[in-house]
């Protein structure tokens, strides 16, 4: 498949590059300093920003799938979303955050008292890009919770799979960014989850 990876650089970014690219995907690495793309088969590093609509839109179009891995905060969700919209790419997976997944029904990570003050700007700005997208019928969106830990480590291959309840086991809540993308390449691959959020977790 031809994929569009906007914030290929990035923590999470670069791990789903390496993933898609062993799996043979062509993906167009797309992030504002290519330099600090990785070299990869079948990946062709591309300058894009997010807040450059109608040049991604240009970038973007002809692919089989965009993955956008970027910061919420700093971003223009509606004019992200539209300049996907714009790039008439219809399958649309989202790096998401783990702020508006709940620990129990109806109660959000991001609205417990321990939840740390230097997040909040970012989940906050994660939940309203999950809002948003939650109004969007024409594109096949999928947007891809990790857990409360989203971190550096190996590649097992062993993780669970859930919907809207944040996943933990007895060392807590975790995920690395190497198993993370294994799950959003597999969703690309073989979708399940289509206009639906989901999380991955240990």
């Amino acid at each position: 498949m031809k994929i569009a990876l906007i914030g290929a650089s990035g923590n999470a970014g670069s791990r789903i590059l390496r993933e898609l690219s062993d799996r043979g995907h062509a993906v167009t690495a797309i992030a504002r300093n290519t330099d600090r793309i990785a070299t990869l088969p079948g990946v062709a590093p591309v300058s894009g920003d997010v807040n450059a609509p109608d040049s991604l839109a240009d970038t973007l179009r002809g692919h089989d799938a965009v993955v956008s891995s970027v910061h919420f905060a700093p971003t223009d969700a509606a004019g992200l979303i539209g300049t996907v919209r714009a790039s008439r790419v219809k399958r649309y997976l989202v790096v998401g955050g783990a702020g508006s997944l709940e620990i129990a029904p109806g109660q959000r990570l991001i609205d417990q008292p321990g939840f740390s003050d230097a997040y909040k700007a970012e989940a906050s700005a994660g939940a309203e890009f999950l809002d948003l997208l939650r109004g969007v019928e024409d594109l096949e969106w999928t947007f891809l919770s990790p857990s409360a830990m989203f971190v550096p480590g190996e590649r097992t291959g062993q993780f669970r799979l859930g919907a809207d309840t944040l996943l933990s086991n007895e060392q807590g809540s975790s995920i690395s960014f190497e198993d993370y993308a294994i799950a959003l390449v597999d969703e690309i691959e073989q979708p399940r989850h289509i206009r639906q959020r989901f999380t991955v977790g240990y």
